[in-house]
């Protein structure tokens, strides 16, 4: 009555137990519980108006009516970490430490307060991922820069504390673990089989259809075979490209359709339902691998790890991957 699936490019195995299984519209948040938000609030700092607010303005993309903008990046004001602590490590006893040294920026997606992603048009997620793209390419041209992670939490149960549209960007000098098993992996199946593994699942899952729930000239999305989360979607560059870099201004346009959709879907089927996502990508170092492919994740917060998935690192997903994306297709 269970299944155990495994991801092909981490090695993770997934518990599906039927017998906790829901009834997809279960996942729907109540109607109580849903966010109602002006279009402006005296209090947030991310709103036009309220700049005393903010550390201070990094850049700003224009908006059309002059003298607005459209999307702005901000330095964090409770950064985790900071450009002017040192890169040294530190013996200290058996461990090892370092000062907090790198950078933690916040992109303001759009002066409304109200207008989330989800309820964008294409065009203006299409200016989002024109300001991504800008501040990680230059970020990524200073050495001591290894690693440039692009997220966003939506939600109070996915970890935002501001409810105004924003996402967020924290660079390292360091290579997270998760990080370099991701790569390990991959490393080695190229190294077996001659193939980028990512590059083996997206022809997989565009052949097989059952758990795609966009594509267009340039990007699947899809639900993983073994999804951790229910509807939990990636949505995967057609193109083997190692680092988001590299991406070209017509898939900067297609990715902005590609979020459009699944988000759009995510945000009607579920109600609006808390998430994060982050845009996985090469370390410095390896923007040119042939063993890596950069993609999109998004995992919604529907359900809550317990006791054995701290106790063992395997998750109990109670949603069917292919029942997740059957209904996001409705």
């Amino acid at each position: 009555m269970t299944e155990i699936r495994q991801n092909k490019a981490t090695k993770q195995w997934v518990i599906y137990s039927t017998a906790r299984s829901k009834r997809p519209r279960d996942f729907i948040r109540p109607a109580r519980e849903r966010r109602t938000l002006p279009e402006y609030d005296a209090h947030c700092p991310f709103c036009p108006g309220n700049e005393a607010m903010l550390p201070s303005i990094i850049s700003e993309t224009p908006a059309a009516r002059r003298g607005a903008w459209q999307t702005r990046i901000v330095p964090n004001k409770f950064p985790a970490l900071v450009p002017e602590a040192g890169r040294a490590r530190i013996p200290r006893g058996i461990y090892l430490t370092m000062e907090g040294h790198g950078r933690h920026e916040v992109i303001i997606e759009s002066p409304r307060h109200d207008c989330d992603l989800s309820q964008m048009t294409p065009e203006e997620i299409g200016v989002l991922i024109e300001t991504y793209h800008q501040h990680y390419v230059a970020l990524m041209k200073e050495h001591e820069n290894m690693l440039v992670l692009i997220f966003r939490n939506h939600g109070e149960r996915a970890g935002t504390s501001l409810m105004h549209p924003h996402s967020q960007m924290i660079v390292t000098g360091i290579v997270p673990t998760l990080v370099r098993e991701r790569e390990e992996r991959a490393q080695r199946y190229f190294d077996e089989w001659g193939r980028c593994v990512f590059c083996e699942m997206l022809e997989f899952e565009t052949n097989d259809r059952s758990r795609v729930v966009f594509e267009n000239e340039s990007f699947l999305g899809f639900v993983p075979f073994a999804a951790e989360v229910p509807f939990e979607v990636w949505i995967m560059p057609k193109k083997h490209e190692a680092d988001f870099g590299s991406i070209s201004f017509g898939q900067k346009t297609a990715l902005a359709e590609a979020l459009h959709h699944v988000l759009g879907r995510l945000h009607t089927k579920l109600a609006d339902p808390d998430y994060n996502y982050v845009i996985n990508s090469s370390p410095q170092y390896a923007a040119g691998e042939p063993h890596l492919h950069w993609y999109v994740e998004i995992r919604p917060r529907l359900v809550t790890p317990a006791g054995f998935e701290l106790g063992t690192g395997i998750r109990i997903n109670p949603s069917l991957p292919e029942s997740d994306a059957t209904f996001l297709n409705q």
